[in-house]
């Protein structure tokens, strides 16, 4: 491997990580700002009535869980959608970390319903123009992964 090959392997790293912590931070942040819509039918709901607002789509899966037709039936045409409506959209693996950032309950013997979280969109109402750090910089990541013929990005999200 030449020393360029290594250097853009680290780059490649590095933007993930700065990516990663990006989305993590513009969950939180538009939870706690009521600027989150969660599950796949809610998600739909939402896109129907005012496909404008969002922002961002994340679509969540985990390894296991890549053989749901359902579910990637679901996932085709909401990414269908969000490229016909100019909505950056991304994939993302780590549901238990997906979880923990939006604080959901942790199941004891199936006594709490968890909710969908295999979808989650990202709005901002057409009144105000909320931009975060984390927004801007996921937006960028989508636009660039675009230009390289990308038009899914794929993130990780890692358990802490």
């Amino acid at each position: 491997m030449t020393l360029e090959e290594l250097v853009a392997c680290d780059n490649a790293a590095q933007k993930m990580q700065t990516v990663t912590a990006a989305v993590e931070e513009l969950l939180v942040a538009a939870q706690r700002q009521d600027r989150l819509t969660v599950g796949v039918y809610e998600s739909a709901k939402l896109m129907n009535v005012d496909p404008d607002s969002v922002v961002l789509c994340l679509l969540a899966i985990d390894e296991e869980e890549e053989d749901d037709i359902a579910l990637q039936i679901h996932f085709t045409l909401i990414q269908s959608f969000c490229c016909d409506n100019d909505i950056d959209i991304m994939r993302v693996s780590g549901m238990q970390r997906l979880a923990q950032l939006l604080g959901e309950p942790t199941e004891v013997q199936g006594t709490t319903e968890a909710r969908d979280l295999h979808c989650l969109l990202v709005t901002n109402p057409h009144t105000d123009a909320w931009k975060s750090h984390g927004l801007v910089e996921v937006a960028s990541y989508c636009e660039e992964s675009r230009g390289n013929n990308q038009w899914v990005p794929y993130i990780s999200l890692q358990e802490r």
